[in-house]
């Protein structure tokens, strides 16, 4: 399985595709690439293992983090994720 970096989808928010990745790696995958991140900066992380609706929201609420869920992509949870 290959393993994309986050990409650039305009100046403002990175694209994190991890579909195909199983609980944990969404969330580790997600927390790597908000520590790249300045405060108010935003990642959009596109998940399609079931877990991630939980663990994202879950892990961001600890991180102190904000979580935005936005309409589904081909079965896969999109979250729009503001780095605190």
């Amino acid at each position: 399985m290959n393993t994309p970096e986050p990409t650039h989808s305009d100046p403002h928010t990175i694209i994190l595709d991890a579909r195909g990745w199983r609980c944990p790696m969404p969330v580790i995958r997600m927390e790597a690439a908000l520590r790249r991140l300045t405060s108010g900066k935003r990642l959009k992380i596109i998940a399609d293992d079931p877990v991630a609706a939980v663990d994202i929201p879950h892990f961001c609420r600890l991180g102190g983090h904000e979580a935005e869920r936005l309409p589904d992509q081909a079965g896969a949870c999109v979250f729009l994720v503001t780095r605190g």
